[in-house]
């Protein structure tokens, strides 16, 4: 049995004592900034040469064709779950991930790993990657689990349809996602799953005070669905909280410096979930 974060306190006294011999996951960390496009894109919606120089990267992009899959209501997305496919050019196979999130409150990072502990997260999973997401104004620990599946009878960067979608992520599911509620929940939101997206996004690689530094742009749908607007956001990981935030505060001043900044916390994912909202 799983156990929700409504319930984490009830959990910390029943868990099982081969889980609770392992203790909370130990996370690395990925800093997220966002840029802003109408400054760092040229008229082409591709990053400015400036940028490209700033931060040694080559002209040519990786083009990742994304798609997150949930029911209508969002039955995942509201239980703290996401279903991911991507189709990363010249890699072999979809990527599938699933992943759980837990808002990190006050910058409490230790209170949110003893609350997924209770929950049922804890260091001996190795099969699951626990990281903490540090935006601008927020922190949030995401602990996924990735998959390959076959793209066979796809050709580039062609996102699956939704048949197929649902039914990679089906087969591959993890007990931990398909359990959580109950037996064989994460399955059976997904049997009646749809699309959100896809989004044709593309990333350029770098290198920024000695460490890899990644530029995507999105280009996403707007609310109303009329037109596209771009998200523009610089990622880099690290390791350990303190490098973390070191680079974290000397990316923001180089940005302002460079009047690239925005200062805005927004989730890539939350955003399609809300822009691609299926409307049946």
């Amino acid at each position: 049995m799983k156990y929700t974060v409504m319930k984490a306190a009830a959990a910390a006294l029943i868990l099982p004592a081969a889980m609770a011999a392992d203790g909370p996951m130990v996370p690395d960390y990925e800093v997220h900034l966002l840029m802003d496009p109408t400054v760092v894109l040229g008229s082409d919606f591709k990053l400015t040469p400036t940028v490209l120089s700033t931060f040694a990267m080559p002209t040519t992009v990786t083009k990742i064709n994304v798609q997150y899959l949930d029911t209508v209501a969002q039955d995942l997305h509201v239980n703290g779950w996401s279903c991911r496919i991507r189709n990363i050019e010249n890699d072999s196979g979809f990527d599938l991930t699933y992943k759980w999130r837990l808002p990190v409150n006050n910058g409490d990072i230790n209170g949110a790993l003893n609350t997924a502990f209770s929950d049922g997260w804890n260091s001996g999973q190795g099969n699951y990657d626990a990281q903490i997401d540090w935006l601008y104004a927020s922190q949030t620990l995401s602990i996924q689990r990735d998959y390959t599946a076959s793209s066979k009878g796809y050709s580039g960067t062609d996102d699956p349809n939704e048949k197929d979608s649902r039914s990679m992520l089906e087969s591959n599911a993890p007990g931990m996602f398909d359990d959580w509620v109950s037996d064989g929940w994460g399955t059976g939101m997904l049997k009646n799953a749809v699309i959100y997206g896809p989004v044709l996004t593309k990333r350029s690689t770098g290198t920024w005070n000695g460490v890899e530094l990644d530029i995507e742009v999105w280009p996403i749908e707007n609310s109303s669905g009329t037109g596209i607007e771009y998200l523009v956001e610089a990622s880099f990981k690290t390791s350990d909280e303190d490098s973390a935030s070191s680079g974290r505060d000397q990316l923001i001043t180089l940005l302002q410096n460079e009047g690239w900044f925005l200062a805005e916390s927004v989730s890539k994912e939350d955003l399609v979930m809300e822009n691609y909202h299926p409307t049946s």
